[in-house]
C-alpha cells in the first residue's frame, strides 16, 4: 500500500511539474506568434556589402526598433548587384518562408539599374510588378527610394527619379523618399568605393528611417 502511494505522489508531480513548463511556455510561445517579422529585400544597400554583420542594415534597424519596444525580426533579404529585374525573379521564393509570410516588406531596389542605365521604364515596370505581387499578399510595403547618379544626364536622372513617389502614389504604400538620405557623398559615411555605406553610414541610414520603419508596421494589414 505504502509503494502504491508513493507511485501515485510521483506521478502527481510529474503531471503537476509537466503542466508547470506548459504554462511557462504559453507566454513565450505567444510572444514569439506576436514579433512581427520584416523582410528587408533589396541589393547590397541591404545585404551589407563589405561589412560585418552586426553591421549590416537588416541587423541595425532590428536593434533600433528593439530600442523603441518593438521586439521585431529583420530578414535580411538582400542581395548584392541585385536590380529592380532580379528582385522580381525572385520575389516569389523570398516570400516562401515556411514559418509564414512577413508582417512587412522593405523594398530597396533600383541603385544597380540606375549605375546600369537601365531603362527607366524598364526599371518601373518591374517595382511595379513586386508591388502588385506583395500587394496580392496582403502584405504591408514601405518603398524607398532611389536617385540617379548626375553623370548619368538631366534627362536619365529626371525620368529615374521620378519613379520611386509615383509608385508609392499609385500603389498607396508606404514611402520613404531616399534610402541614402544623409549618407550619399558624404567620405566619412561611405567605404572606400564612396557608394556603399560603411557601419557608421548604416547607423545614420537606420536612424533616419526608423521612424517610418515603425509607422508602416503600426498601419500594416491585419490580412
Amino acid at each position: 500500500m505504502r509503494r502504491a502511494t508513493l507511485r501515485s505522489y510521483g506521478l502527481r508531480a510529474l503531471v503537476f511539474n509537466l503542466l508547470a513548463l506548459f504554462a511557462l511556455a504559453l507566454p513565450a510561445a505567444a510572444a514569439a506568434a506576436d514579433r512581427p517579422v520584416i523582410l528587408a529585400f533589396g541589393d547590397s544597400l541591404t545585404h551589407g556589402y563589405g561589412l560585418a554583420g552586426p553591421e549590416t542594415f537588416p541587423v541595425q534597424l532590428e536593434q533600433a526598433l528593439a530600442a523603441q519596444g518593438i521586439a521585431a525580426k529583420v530578414v535580411n533579404a538582400g542581395v548584392s548587384g541585385d536590380t529592380s529585374a532580379g528582385g522580381l525573379a525572385r520575389l516569389d521564393w523570398a516570400l516562401s518562408d515556411p514559418a509564414g509570410k512577413p508582417d512587412l516588406v522593405i523594398i530597396e531596389l533600383g541603385a544597380n539599374d540606375a549605375l546600369r542605365g537601365i531603362d527607366p521604364a524598364s526599371t518601373e515596370a518591374n517595382l511595379d510588378q513586386i508591388l502588385s505581387r506583395i500587394e496580392a499578399q496582403g502584405i504591408a510595403v514601405l518603398l524607398t527610394g532611389m536617385k540617379a547618379p548626375p553623370n548619368m544626364g538631366a534627362d536619365y536622372v529626371a525620368a529615374f527619379d521620378a519613379i520611386f513617389p509615383r509608385l508609392a502614389e499609385k500603389h498607396r504604400v508606404a514611402f520613404y523618399p531616399f534610402f541614402l538620405d544623409g549618407v550619399a557623398a558624404d567620405p566619412a559615411l561611405n567605404q572606400a568605393d564612396g557608394m556603399h555605406p560603411n557601419g557608421a553610414g548604416v547607423a545614420r541610414i537606420v536612424d533616419r528611417i526608423t521612424p517610418a520603419v515603425i509607422s508602416a508596421l503600426r498601419q500594416r494589414n491585419p490580412a
